[in-house]
């Protein structure tokens, strides 16, 4: 298997503000091995939300754990070895496991549900009003500048 190696030193020098993004494209691109257990779905089911379902047949909700730190999700299954059967064959994996995903800024765990062996995180991703993009007149020296905002921004802005 042939691999590709990205330079993204031009991106550094040519932007400004986007270093947390560039890092994780660099991360990504020194990943060797990638492991495709538990299988797993992303989806976009609007603007502003996610859908993360993952195949964990044989895990209870007690051997799953879901942790969300700034900028990551991580879903995690520890199988408990109380198991005293002797297997002939033993085709269903249950290994333990722990899948990571990055998250982008101000996306956050709405809602988690385990129902017949999948997992179904939902995600929602919201911007916080300063954040939101917003008008700036332009005007002469003369006159100071106004800038327009929300209703809800213009009232904090006159009380």
């Amino acid at each position: 298997m042939r691999t590709t190696t990205f330079d993204f030193t031009p991106l550094f020098r040519s932007s400004v503000g986007f270093d947390r993004m560039l890092h994780a494209l660099e991360a990504a691109n020194r990943v060797e091995s990638i492991d495709n257990w538990p299988p797993y779905d992303i989806a976009r089911l609007g603007e502003d939300d996610y859908r993360i379902t993952m195949a964990v047949a044989g895990f209870s909700q007690d051997e799953l754990t879901i942790t969300q730190e700034q900028n990551l999700l991580i879903v995690a299954g520890q199988k408990s070895g109380d198991d005293n059967v002797e297997y002939l064959h033993r085709g269903i994996a249950g290994r333990s496991f722990q899948r990571r995903f990055q998250l982008a800024d101000h996306v956050r765990v709405e809602n988690a549900s385990l129902v017949n062996g999948l997992l179904t995180i939902e995600l929602k991703r919201e911007i916080p009003e300063e954040m939101k993009p917003r008008r700036i007149e332009i005007t002469s020296e003369a006159t100071p500048a106004r800038i327009e905002a929300n209703t809800h921004t213009a009232e904090k802005i006159a009380a």
